[in-house]
């Protein structure tokens, strides 16, 4: 029962952490034209693309899904959605957007230094991109490695058993639906930032969302330790 007290009391306080974290990839677009060129890169329904759309101004929207169902709505959206894996390079002409958006794809890539390559080279040279994922340094991801536990960011690696090596995993008891949802590879603060750098990119900011087990809000002010990161990064 405590393991469930707090299954539920974690997954309240994620849930807040990921709104927090959409807000802070809308608080870092840039208003600009109906035409401005946005790509979503793991677009799943479109819903979250309509409100980064929304947030620069443009309908000029593309993304990028590997789930046909998903892709489908995302399409029903007004969303031009090419069903594409990410593990593969882009199927896009150089320089083509002038934003790039990703919300919790790049820990689910076995190839991340493609990804952002790839990333790069579809940005228009002043475009940029916003990319979140979890952050391996965040303080409950700490606790459970402190314990000998599974980090909460991996333990969705199995399409046999969700939470994986953690018993408070949040989605322990629930099943992959798809195994593109499984975790590959997590960074932490510095390294995102380097990552992002060493592809040719200007690392603009990188701000935080979460602090379990302080509120939300917390993790924009100290993102090293907060529960999810975005990044923003401009191609030069």
């Amino acid at each position: 029962m405590r393991a469930a007290a707090f299954r539920g009391w974690a997954d309240r306080a994620f849930r807040r952490a990921m709104e927090a974290n959409i807000e802070n990839i809308i608080g870092l677009l840039e208003p600009s034209s109906a035409e401005t060129a946005l790509l979503d890169l793991g677009c799943d329904d479109g819903a979250l693309t309509a409100r980064f759309g929304s947030a620069v101004g443009t309908e000029n929207l593309h993304g990028i899904e590997i789930v046909e169902e998903r892709a489908r709505l995302a399409s029903a959206r007004g969303v031009k959605v090419v069903t594409h894996d990410l593990k593969e390079s882009l199927p896009y002409e150089d320089a083509s957007f002038a934003v790039v958006c990703s919300n919790q794809v790049i820990e689910h890539l076995p190839d991340t230094d493609r990804f952002v390559a790839e990333t790069f080279r579809v940005l228009r040279p002043g475009g940029y991109t916003i990319a979140s994922t979890e952050n391996l340094a965040s303080w409950h991801n700490v606790a459970a490695l402190v314990l000998g536990w599974q980090p909460f960011s991996l333990s969705n690696v199995s399409m046999k058993l969700s939470g994986v090596g953690n018993p408070l995993a949040v989605h322990r008891e629930t099943p992959h639906l798809f195994s593109s949802w499984e975790h590959m590879r997590v960074f932490a603060y510095r390294g995102l930032k380097e990552l992002y750098s060493a592809h040719g990119f200007l690392v603009e900011t990188i701000v935080g969302a979460g602090y379990f087990p302080l509120p939300a809000v917390v993790g924009h002010k100290e993102p090293r330790h907060a529960a999810l990161l975005t990044v923003k990064a401009r191609r030069p």
